[in-house]
């Protein structure tokens, strides 16, 4: 017998490879194929296996459960638990979000300046983006090219983008070169952003490595939103230097 089941915490092919293996240790388990990209794993077994002994031989990192193709009344009240899951692991997001925002309004509140307001959300919203991939620079590239089209095509782009965004922090900060950083944001994070926008239309579940690793938040519209925002603010300062 066949069946299929959800498996979250995966974030490279490390995972999923530590995922099979754990589940092929079970005597009834005849083979296992998990799908990265879908968060799903295939077991062929012999007799029925619960989800608690599933459970058990995988790392507290992951976490099993079946799926459920079914539609019934509760469907609704599913998803509204989904959603409401979703906003608690998005909860770090909105807060580094809040505190980039409020710290920006408070460096310009005696002599305020909407063009000054947004190069130190800018450059506080690289710094500390950057801070949290620095955590993990290793494991950030894995989950990075899952979903950035030149991550994937270049593997060592995803090394580098931690620095990119380091260096851009500064540059917003330090008011140095404003028209290269506001370029160079467009193409990086408008390249990222057709990548998240391709994941959420595919309707894939992975994590977003906006934070890196180390802080596992799932690929929603808040990531499509946040790049966004960035976007707009490069393109409407550069509209400004050159009018």
């Amino acid at each position: 017998m066949t069946h299929i089941y959800k498996v979250t915490g995966m974030t490279c092919n490390g995972c999923k490879a530590s995922v099979e293996k754990s589940l092929q240790s079970l005597k009834a388990v005849v083979d296992v194929s998990v799908n990265l990209e879908q968060s799903e794993a295939e077991i062929d077994m012999t007799e029925h296996i619960s989800i608690k002994q599933l459970q058990d031989v995988l790392s507290d990192k992951f976490q099993i459960s079946e799926v459920n193709t079914s539609k019934n009344l509760f469907d609704s009240v599913a998803s509204d638990q989904h959603d409401k899951s979703q906003l608690r692991q998005l909860f770090p997001l909105f807060l580094i979000f809040g505190y980039i925002t409020t710290v920006a309004i408070l460096l310009n509140l005696k002599a305020w300046e909407l063009s000054n307001f947004m190069l130190d959300f800018m450059g506080l919203f690289y710094l500390v983006f950057s801070f949290f991939k620095f955590l993990d620079l290793k494991g950030f590239p894995e989950s990075f090219k899952m979903y950035d089209p030149l991550a994937k095509a270049i593997p060592k782009y995803g090394l580098v983008y931690p620095f990119i965004e380091l260096i851009l922090g500064l540059l917003f900060i330090a008011r140095i070169q404003i028209p290269l950083a506001l370029i160079i944001t467009i193409v990086v994070l408008g390249i990222t952003t057709f990548g998240v926008i391709k994941t959420l239309l595919d309707k894939k579940t992975i994590q977003c490595a906006c934070l890196g690793t180390t802080l596992k938040l799932p690929m929603t519209k808040a990531t499509f939103i946040e790049n966004t925002i960035m976007i707009l603010m490069a393109v409407w300062m550069l509209i400004k230097i050159y009018n």
